[in-house]
């Protein structure tokens, strides 16, 4: 567990930097004479501390003027929106009865092609929120839904309205084709 302390001030000129590691960090902290109320959290790997810095030249071009900021950064921003996993037991409310249009990707964990189509089906869920519905099935853990829709190839995107197959692409294939196959539908 990493602790946090709830208020610390530290001035310019100690010398702290906002590229150290947590390590660095917390012995550094611990040598103010500050009083101390920590409180445990759980680590997250998902924030870094960011260091920049931009240069000015002042108006005689003789001298500069460096300034260093420092701030936080989310790196895991982009996986707020992931799409939901669909199994044979949740087919038929997730997709056949779902009054929205709705895609779903066959896919396996093997395959490499899946894995480059996965950050474009997020894409179109984000991007399509409240019409259409994105889920994914994995065909190693759902066979007979597999079998059940012909599946021969993946990955393999199928789009349903009303509980009926519409249409089909197969194949990691641009964003551009399964946006006009999308558009179809809506």
């Amino acid at each position: 567990m990493a602790a946090l302390l709830e208020s610390v001030t530290i001035s310019r000129s100690s010398g702290f930097r906002a590229d150290l590691s947590y390590s660095t960090i917390a012995s550094s902290v611990s040598s103010f004479p500050i009083s101390q109320k920590v409180v445990n959290l759980l680590v997250f790997n998902g924030l870094r501390i960011q260091s920049r810095s931009s240069t000015r030249f002042s108006a005689s071009e003789s001298s500069r003027i460096v300034r260093r900021v420092g701030g936080i950064v989310c790196e895991a921003q982009k996986t707020a929106l992931e799409v939901p996993n669909v199994t044979e037991k949740t087919w038929q409310s997730l997709v056949l009865e779902n009054d929205l249009t709705v895609l779903v990707e066959f896919w396996a964990p093997w395959c490499g092609p899946c894995r480059v189509i996965h950050p474009v089906i997020d894409e179109l869920a984000k991007q399509y929120v409240g019409k259409l519905k994105c889920f994914k099935l994995n065909t190693d853990e759902s066979p007979a839904i597999a079998t059940q829709y012909g599946i021969r190839s993946i990955p393999t995107v199928m789009i349903f309205k009303k509980g009926e197959k519409k249409d089909a692409v197969i194949g990691a294939v641009p964003k551009t084709t399964l946006t006009a196959s999308i558009e179809k539908f809506l």
